[in-house]
């Protein structure tokens, strides 16, 4: 039986447990993956060391991470992967070999569910919307896939600076700048990546003005539930390509399955799990579409 498990506060009605259970289970593999929610202790965010230190002590092969306790493992771990430290936020603890080891599958998520389910779209000029954790790996995948330029816009500007001045130093002069107004910022770009709270069933909405939206424009979401989000919803009206948020989703979980395990899972049909699991509210393993 191999043990993992999803950290974090609200994560209650996460899709984690089903969607890795279910796939490893296809894979031959007996996985038990449990939540482990800081809410339902009255935790901070700090527990979540506590958190990792027991389960490593458990014999867990390993655990994701998410928020907000993706920067507080960080001190807590023996060694980062590249693109962890880089990003200094990990979502994927590995232990073996004695040691703990942080990974961060979301920015090679979406690279990958980019680079499926946009197939060919030009990526001069990005604008991205939102600069907190999700934010910070968009722009980390899109500048990795050979995005031209991503300009960062987010309503608390000296995080956006402060974003686009990390990426700047990571990928070179002239890759991200930050600031200036979305309507000015998408007239000549190829691309929008939403990477904010808007959209979720907590917060309805969009965030920007329809009319922003042109047919020479592609769109991608980063929220994936619901999974038709307004903006997913509206962009494809008005005649763009639009990626929704589910095939990050599931190529991060993919990579965290394939880290815990050794085993090489299918993505597609891990997919069709997922758009099953988020159209039906279903939560059991069993709940697979081949």
């Amino acid at each position: 039986m191999v043990l993992a498990g999803l950290v974090g506060s609200g994560i209650g009605p996460s899709l984690s447990p089903p969607l890795h259970e279910a796939e490893a289970g296809r894979l031959g593999v007996r996985l038990a993956y449990g939540r482990f929610d800081l809410d339902d202790w009255g935790l901070p965010a700090g527990a979540a060391a506590e958190v990792v230190a027991a389960a490593r002590a458990a014999g867990y092969a390993g655990l994701n991470i998410t928020h907000p306790c993706k920067q507080v493992v960080l001190a807590h771990l023996d060694e980062l992967s590249a693109d962890a430290a880089a990003l200094a936020a990990v979502n994927t603890v590995v232990f073996a070999g004695g040691t703990a080891a942080g990974h961060n599958t979301d920015w090679s998520g979406f690279a990958r569910g980019f680079e499926a389910g946009l197939p060919g779209a030009p990526l001069g000029s990005v604008v991205l919307l939102g600069a907190g954790g999700a934010g910070a790996a968009v722009a980390h995948g899109l500048l990795t896939l050979g995005a031209g330029h991503v300009r960062v816009l987010d309503l608390d500007h000296p995080r956006a600076e402060a974003l686009a001045s990390a990426l700047t130093a990571r990928f070179g002069e002239g890759r991200a700048s930050a600031g200036g107004s979305v309507a000015t910022a998408l007239a000549d770009a190829d691309g929008l990546v939403h990477a904010t709270p808007v959209g979720m069933a907590a917060h309805p909405g969009l965030p920007l003005p329809a009319a922003l939206l042109h047919p020479r424009l592609w769109v991608a979401e980063v929220v994936y539930r619901p999974l038709e989000t307004e903006l997913v919803r509206v962009a494809r009206a008005r005649g763009c390509r639009v990626l929704d948020g589910g095939r990050m989703a599931v190529f991060q979980a993919a990579e965290a399955l394939a880290l815990f395990t050794g085993a090489v899972p299918d993505t597609d049909r891990m997919r069709r799990h997922f758009a099953r699991l988020t159209a039906s509210g279903e939560r059991t393993p069993v709940h697979v579409v081949d």
